[in-house]
């Protein structure tokens, strides 16, 4: 009998690589096939002869922009070096570990990554992780090396190679109402996604592929290999790895909107929404061109609209579970039925968290942070752009004003800080010694130490939870009357809706380009990296990308000229790198470095009217 090689191929807006939320509370516990209810797995084969240690050919320090596993090549930034105590190490970005090799991962206590690939564990420390650019980066060697993984540089490419695994069985089983197809392997294979689709090199017979047919992976023939894809009435909702034996794990869920048999011919990627269709050169307008700044090209895109005539709105896009977690911005457009999607804010990739403002219907859902640039809007009002800071202070009986650093906010500093239920059904510690004091109705009804806030603890509807930290006194005690004073800097903060970033660039067509003022540092600054805008040019509202043709992208004061070249008199620069990206009528258009990272927050117009509502899917 002959093995093909399989090439999987599994439409989904974004892979769930972490099988254990963050918010959830207590910890999660390590995954075991037990914990997932996995249908008993077959006894563990022999290990390949090719899974010794890896080897690599890099004897030297290296650093490249580009990563290719298994020949498909994507943009992606790494650096090889030589460590202090011998030896070799490779940093990669987390989200490539998360989006392009399948490891999950969590935040556990101070900052550290627990990561996982097919059982492996790896522990890294908030002090054993660095930057690469604009991302969060580990030392993968300790997770490739023993699985086999071959490691080689051409050029400013890294290639990562392993040899096809071998599908030894398939079995299911619907734990909480989805479908879960466990692959069997006798080795680790390395997964790779792009936007929507997700790659996994094995090796099967043409049995198996008539049963992943059967289970809703459809098969189809592809030069080199078999693709599958995810059938109509289907999506994947997670995807995680497991060892001892090898697994490969897919989770599916039934889409109402598109039901159909299992049976049915792999889903086509969707065109464009027809509400988007008939509305561009109307309501909106979409340029794609091409600029050259200071010899370099780059690739713009930018959609205008004028708020006060078109049928779409702006809206923030969150999540409904509060403020701990990702998703993919397909995720963030569709749930909101948000016909435009850019990415938003800021975050903590390492801990999920927001680091910036953001409000939503009039509640400060994140506070605001280092008196950095927002922008600030209601209803169908065309945004105002400033820098913004909210100061809050508590107020006890005796006229004590006690300041407060942050509200709602994965920025940590010493001090007293609020969290309200807007934060999430409960919290969670993120640092090492917390104490803490509930206020309900204006008055201190619990008092807790770092062990309840280690654990969790639920926030009420309507309270308040002051969180001292770094040995900041909590002098009050249950039953005294506190009062919570909010102030903002301006009248932005007064806007229904507000949505941080920075550095602000533009205000009334001057160039106001100040990363110090907003405590951006100056490699932040000079660097090159993929964009994302929302300005105005003083009567109508723009979403903008920025992209680097064959190389990393504009800096921030290239894309501030730029933008004043296009017409622009506001400007607000938001995250960008990887998280960079536009969703146009439900296609994933632009994706910062060509990957679909998962983000905190985003941008959308939506049909004006449309309830507002907050998604609670994802990691």
């Amino acid at each position: 009998m002959v093995l093909a090689p399989l090439l999987l191929l599994l439409a989904a807006d974004s892979v769930a690589a972490l099988p254990r939320s963050l918010a959830a509370l207590p910890a999660p516990q390590a995954l075991t096939a037990e914990a997932t209810r996995l249908p008993a797995a077959p006894p563990s084969p022999l290990a390949p002869p090719w899974s010794a240690q890896s080897r690599s050919i890099a004897q030297r320090d290296s650093t490249g922009t580009a990563l290719v596993i298994n020949g498909q090549r994507q943009q992606a930034r790494w650096e090889w070096r030589q460590s202090p105590a011998g030896g070799s190490e490779l940093w990669l970005p987390l989200e490539v570990l998360q989006g392009q090799l399948g490891v999950s991962s969590r935040s556990i206590a101070g900052g550290t990554l627990d990561l996982e690939w097919y059982g492996r564990p790896l522990v890294v420390p908030a002090i054993e992780q660095r930057s690469l650019d604009d991302e969060v980066a580990v030392n993968v060697l300790p997770l490739l090396n023993p699985m086999g993984v071959q490691t080689r540089i051409v050029g400013d490419a890294l290639h990562l190679e392993l040899p096809p695994a071998t599908l030894l069985g398939l079995r299911t089983s619907t734990p909480d109402g989805t479908r879960r197809v466990v692959l069997d392997l006798n080795a680790p294979a390395l997964v790779r996604q792009e936007g929507s689709q997700l790659w996994v090199a094995l090796e099967g017979s043409p049995d198996q592929l008539r049963q992943l047919a059967a289970l809703g992976l459809q098969p189809r023939p592809r030069s080199g290999g078999v693709e599958l894809g995810v059938s109509a009435g289907t999506r994947l909702i997670k995807l995680f790895t497991l060892g001892t034996p090898h697994r490969l794990v897919v989770d599916l869920a039934s889409d109402a909107a598109a039901a159909t048999t299992a049976s049915a011919p792999a889903a086509k990627p969707a065109p464009i929404d027809p509400r988007l269709q008939a509305l561009l050169g109307r309501d909106l307008l979409w340029d794609r061109q091409t600029r050259t700044v200071a010899g370099r090209n780059l690739r713009i895109n930018s959609v205008v609209m004028d708020p006060a005539a078109s049928t779409l709105e702006l809206r923030t896009l969150t999540r409904s579970d509060g403020m701990q977690g990702l998703s993919s911005l397909p995720d963030l457009a569709r749930q909101q039925d948000a016909l435009v999607a850019i990415n938003g804010g800021y975050f903590n990739r390492v801990r999920r968290l927001p680091l910036g403002a953001l409000k939503e219907g009039g509640r400060w859902l994140s506070g605001p942070i280092l008196n950095r640039g927002v922008m600030a809007w209601s209803g169908q009002r065309l945004p105002e752009f400033g820098r913004l800071q909210l100061q809050e202070w508590v107020l006890d009986a005796n006229g004590s004003r006690t300041p407060l650093t942050v509200l709602n906010s994965g920025y940590v500093q010493r001090g007293l800080s609020r969290y309200t239920a807007d934060w999430g059904a409960a919290y969670q510690a993120l640092s090492g010694s917390e104490s803490g004091a509930l206020i309900q109705n204006g008055v201190v009804t619990q008092l807790f130490d770092s062990t309840a806030l280690a654990r969790g603890v639920p926030l009420p509807e309507g309270s308040s939870l002051l969180v001292a930290r770094a040995g900041a006194p909590l002098p009050w005690a249950p039953g005294e009357r506190l009062q919570i004073d909010s102030r903002a800097s301006s009248a932005l903060g007064q806007a229904g809706s507000v949505m941080g970033g920075g550095p602000l660039l533009l205000q009334n067509g001057q160039v106001v380009l100040n990363g110090a003022a907003e405590g951006f540092g100056d490699a932040f600054l000079r660097q090159g990296a993929p964009r994302t805008v929302v300005g105005s040019d003083g009567r109508r509202l723009w979403l903008v990308t920025l992209e680097g043709v064959d190389q990393a992208g504009p800096t921030l004061s290239e894309t501030a000229w730029v933008l004043q070249q296009m017409g622009l008199r506001d400007a607000l620069n938001l995250d960008g790198g990887s998280s960079t990206g536009l969703v146009m009528g439900g296609q994933h258009t632009v994706k910062g470095r060509g990957v679909a990272g998962s983000v905190h927050n985003g941008l959308g117009l939506v049909p004006a009217g449309r309830p507002m509502a907050r998604i609670g899917s994802g990691p």
